[in-house]
């Protein structure tokens, strides 16, 4: 059994190469530590505690804060205890980080659901309500209670009473991405709790223990080295350059017009010249 905390951000959608939407809920994962080992010659199970979420000292209590020094620590806001572990693999004081799972494993993720307060039995158990006119005024109650005897209300009646702010585990949800250089996991579906609260991701006891990892569409944006001004003079030194080549192109061919009239004015003079000199 392997697991780390986390805390819960929010949900939003990714999408895989083969164009499907998945949505997914994002837990940042901050370093776990090994707080306690547990052996059966010691507490009569093997497990280990860690913790994660850093504690000021002056909001932490002297045993608190004697627990976390014997790990080499701070003290911790959450603490949770993982049994079915082999102790030897785990040292006092050690790190865990977000890459203990994979993309594809299937987890278990415990959580406490947002608290609605109190609440009566049409919200808390979906029960139906009464008439709502004709003179009826029984709307929201609770119903009837049981039979005459045994003059009590038996045990399991569902009535009003506090709701939500539960432990809830959601089972054999799929891992969909980790990213230990930003600390965070994606978990498929949802997950209970609100957001910025504590859950606790473990493997999963039942069900599918991995499925094929997904390959997510990443939308990097390719940078050009250099900033934009070099860019700028770049391409104008290249445009600089190209009208260099074109006015030397024009030169180059105003001289050859200018170099055939002349030679075409050349052998003009040259009659001229011979019909003097037989007129003479």
């Amino acid at each position: 059994m392997k697991g780390i905390l986390g805390r819960k951000v929010g949900m939003t959608e990714v999408f895989s190469t083969d164009g499907k939407l998945i949505p997914v809920t994002v837990i940042s994962v901050e370093p776990n530590v090994v707080t306690q080992i547990k052996t059966v010659e010691k507490d009569g199970y093997d497990a280990i505690q860690v913790g994660a979420f850093d504690k000021k000292d002056k909001a932490s209590s002297k045993p608190e804060m004697g627990h976390a020094k014997k790990a080499n620590t701070s003290p911790k806001r959450f603490l949770k205890e993982i049994r079915g572990v082999n102790t030897q693999e785990y040292t006092l004081g050690q790190v865990l980080s977000a890459d203990v799972f994979k993309s594809g494993d299937t987890v278990d993720v415990t959580g406490t659901s947002k608290g609605k307060g109190f609440q009566g039995v049409i919200k808390r158990w979906n029960q139906s309500r009464g008439p709502e006119t004709h003179g009826s005024t029984y709307h929201r109650r609770v119903g009837s209670l049981g039979t005459m005897r045994p003059m009590r209300v038996l045990k399991g009646k569902k009535l009003p009473g506090h709701m939500g702010h539960e432990t809830i585990t959601i089972q054999n949800l799929m891992i969909v991405d980790v990213d230990t250089e930003n600390k965070y996991i994606l978990v498929s579906g949802n997950v209970p709790g609100a957001k910025n609260s504590f859950v606790f991701i473990k493997e999963a006891v039942k069900g599918s223990k991995g499925t094929p990892a997904v390959t997510l569409v990443t939308y990097e944006e390719t940078v050009n080295e250099g900033t934009t001004e070099e860019v700028n003079e770049v391409v104008l030194n290249e445009t600089s350059e190209e009208d260099a080549v074109e006015n030397n192109e024009e030169v180059t061919e105003t001289e050859e017009v200018a170099t055939e009239e002349v030679a075409d004015e050349t052998p003009a003079a040259e009659e001229t010249t011979e019909n003097e000199e037989v007129s003479e």
